[in-house]
């Protein structure tokens, strides 16, 4: 009996497996910076459904909640700062439109609101965050950071604040999007990076990728709480939709580290054992990565079962299985891949 029981909890085990490997659906946006372009693949086939053109070097992408709009900032390269979003539309794959942003230079990061209708987006530039109104292409507000390179930015699920990544000054803006006005700066450490706010809205995690640590800074005190390492280059993060882990992603040592959000201790590390590609010195980041395929961009859908990263340097995502805690595919892109959007509107190649 007891033979028979462990064989029947091992089938289910591996019933459990195959089921989370086949669970994700829905569409996959990425974007690849140096071909211009965004890739929209079906998740659960891998196959490239659609790739888009965009602005110049496009680097960050936001889904509409209802997934049926993307959004990418067009940053620009190093012949000059961009000024614009491409608007696209994901049920018919094709480009809807572009919006026009004028002065405000360098759009970087960018979240929907909860409304659907407009995102916020910051330009580095400008030291901006800016609030876009879809619909009509316009610019609603502009709140001002004074720090310098405001680039990635995290909104509170109750959509009552965001909070911004300036990697120059080493800091996190704290704004009040009721109000639209800048609540205040919260020095954190050197190269400010990737922001991500606790599916609870107690904690905004931020990498300091210059000071090889993970700043936690607590929501309503607006201080930082904690300080973790996080070897070398943390670029991004990421929380599960559980709130119980924190993914960080090493563009340097080309690792992703997973954090017990609880604890605030690394409990793993996911190496992503690629190889680079042979133009890197063309690339944003040239050679001063080595050999690392530059994990960057983290995407964890809805269902919590897997995770995306964009390794840039190997024009490749790696997709994880957040169960298991192992790589289980990789998904071949355009060049140079970093920001990474999610739908749940599963789509066919002919529409």
């Amino acid at each position: 009996m007891n033979m028979q029981m462990k064989t029947l909890a091992q089938a289910l085990s591996l019933l459990l497996t195959t089921c989370s490997l086949m669970a994700q659906t829905g569409t996959l946006v990425v974007l690849n910076k140096s071909d211009n372009t965004a890739s929209l693949i079906d998740c659960a086939s891998k196959a490239v459904l659609a790739t888009i053109p965009t602005g110049v070097g496009p680097h960050e992408v936001a889904v509409s909640p209802d997934g049926k709009t993307a959004v990418v900032s067009n940053y620009g390269n190093r012949q000059g700062p961009g000024s614009s979003l491409t608007v696209i539309d994901i049920p018919s794959l094709k480009k809807s439109g572009e919006i026009n942003l004028g002065d405000y230079k360098g759009p970087h990061g960018i979240v929907f609101l909860s409304d659907g209708r407009r995102v916020a987006v910051t330009t580095e530039r400008n030291k901006t965050l800016v609030v876009v109104n879809i619909g009509n292409k316009e610019i609603a507000h502009a709140i001002v950071t004074e720090q310098e390179t405001s680039h990635m930015v995290a909104i509170s699920g109750d959509n009552a604040r965001a909070f911004v990544a300036n990697i120059g000054s080493g800091s996190v803006t704290a704004v009040d999007l009721r109000s639209m006005t800048r609540l205040g700066n919260i020095p954190t450490g050197a190269g400010a990076e990737g922001i991500d706010i606790s599916p609870d809205g107690k904690e905004v995690w931020v990498t300091n990728r210059a000071s090889n640590t993970v700043s936690v800074i607590d929501v309503d005190r607006l201080n930082v709480v904690d300080t973790l390492e996080s070897k070398d280059f943390p670029i991004r993060t990421k929380f599960t939709p559980d709130g119980h882990y924190a993914l960080v992603s090493n563009a340097r040592s080309g690792e992703v580290a997973v954090f017990d959000a609880r604890t605030k201790k690394e409990v793993r590390r996911l190496k992503m054992e690629l190889s680079v590609v042979n133009d890197v010195d063309k690339r944003l980041f040239g050679n001063q990565f080595g050999t690392s395929p530059t994990p960057i961009g983290i995407l964890i859908p809805p269902s919590g079962t897997h995770a995306y990263v964009a390794n840039s340097n190997a024009d490749l995502v790696t997709v994880i299985d957040l169960k298991e805690w192992k790589v289980v595919d990789r998904i071949q892109t355009g060049k140079e891949p970093d920001g990474l959007g999610y739908s749940s509107l599963i789509l066919k190649r002919d529409r």
